[in-house]
This record gives C-alpha cells, sequence and structure tokens, in this order.
C-alpha cells in the first residue's frame, strides 16, 4: 500500500508546490500592474498640464519682453560676438 501512496504523495506535493509559484507570480503581477496604473497616471496628469499650458498661450500669450524681434535691443550678455 505504501508504494501505491507515494505517487499520489509527489503529484500533491508538486500540485501544491505549482500553485505557491503561480500565486507569487499573481501577486508581482498584481503590483507591476498597480505600478503601471501609477505611472500611466502621472503621465495622464503631466500630459493634462502641458495641453493646459498651450491652451492658456493661445489665450494669453506671454509678453515679448528679453525676446529677440522685439523692438528693444537684447541685453549686451546676449548679444553674439561679431565674427570678421
Amino acid at each position: 500500500m505504501m508504494d501505491t501512496m507515494e505517487p499520489l504523495g509527489h503529484a500533491m506535493a508538486n500540485a501544491r508546490e505549482r500553485i505557491n509559484r503561480t500565486e507569487l507570480a499573481l501577486e508581482r503581477t498584481e503590483e507591476m500592474l498597480a505600478e503601471n496604473i501609477a505611472l500611466c497616471s502621472r503621465l495622464r496628469a503631466q500630459r493634462c498640464l502641458v495641453e493646459a499650458a498651450y491652451r492658456l498661450a493661445e489665450i494669453d500669450p506671454p509678453s515679448n519682453e528679453g525676446v529677440a524681434g522685439s523692438h528693444e535691443a537684447p541685453p549686451a550678455s546676449r548679444t553674439p560676438p561679431i565674427s570678421s
């Protein structure tokens, strides 16, 4: 009788080990999914901020103070050297 029960014992032990490995893999997968969802949320929030800044710039463009092409001369430190 001992010989017939031993294969069942090994099969049960193997099945338990597979179940444990599968449960650990599932836990790791859930952790990675949570990290990916958090990253996606941060990226989406950042994109919303960039889009809002772009819309704000269209509504109320920044002033041209200190920008090349404005009517004022640029500061001396920003003028490029004259090459000969």
